[in-house]
């Protein structure tokens, strides 16, 4: 009589192919930092915001802060559809970041996934000025902005930048968008916030350094 046969029991790590979520197949979202911790929950670049295309079809907008969970890049997607003209056009947007994504690794070597969350980081505005009072008489106090907010104006003024450079120029809005990312990215003034800023009246620059900032009292 012939001895059974051992058989060993499978191993789950061995038979299951480790399939990494990349987005467009390409970039991964893994060893993605982001450097300012206040923002870390508010930019999408963990494992579970990993996807193939920046379109999840999520109802985001539904309940307050949920638009945190969106993934980053989706948003920067969402936020190419504005004005009336654009809107409803995900398809052209998500070829737009994909042309854009190919620039940035060309230009950096580097990923764009990280490029893009640099330059969200550094083009959040920290600081903004209030109007306090009522009908009348109505005083500014400068106050700090809110981590999501900063995401927001990020977005907003990297995708505003990108439009405007490329209207009425040669030059495709992936191009215009790339560079203003990259530019972004490695806190050049050559970016459409600095511009914004520069454009702004030395009066009305020279008012808002002059604002009283909020003061912190310590409690010993």
């Amino acid at each position: 009589m012939a001895a059974a046969a051992v058989v060993a029991p499978p191993n789950p790590e061995v038979n299951e192919p480790h399939h990494d979520v990349k987005l467009f197949n390409r970039w991964t979202f893994e060893d993605i930092t982001v450097n300012d911790i206040s923002l870390a929950d508010y930019i999408g670049v963990q494992a579970k915001h990993a996807t193939y295309v920046p379109h999840t079809a999520g109802r985001y907008s539904v309940k307050r802060f949920r638009k945190a969970q969106c993934p980053i890049v989706e948003r920067l997607t969402n936020s190419l559809q504005m004005h009336g003209r654009n809107n409803g056009k995900k398809l052209k947007a998500v070829t737009i970041i994909k042309h854009a994504m190919e620039i940035i690794h060309l230009l950096t070597d580097q990923n764009p996934v990280q490029v893009i969350v640099d330059a969200v980081v550094n083009s959040g505005p920290r600081e903004d000025a209030t109007r306090i009072g009522s009908a009348g008489v109505v005083r500014r106090q400068a106050v700090d902005i809110s981590p999501l907010r900063r995401v927001n104006q990020a977005l907003y003024l990297l995708t505003t930048g990108a439009r405007e450079a490329a209207f009425r120029n040669i030059k495709t809005i992936a191009e215009c968008l790339a560079d203003e990312l990259i530019n972004a990215a490695k806190g050049s003034s050559n970016r459409f916030f600095s511009f914004l800023l520069g454009s702004m009246p030395s009066r009305r620059r020279m008012r808002l350094k002059e604002l009283p900032r909020p003061t912190v009292e310590e409690s010993i």
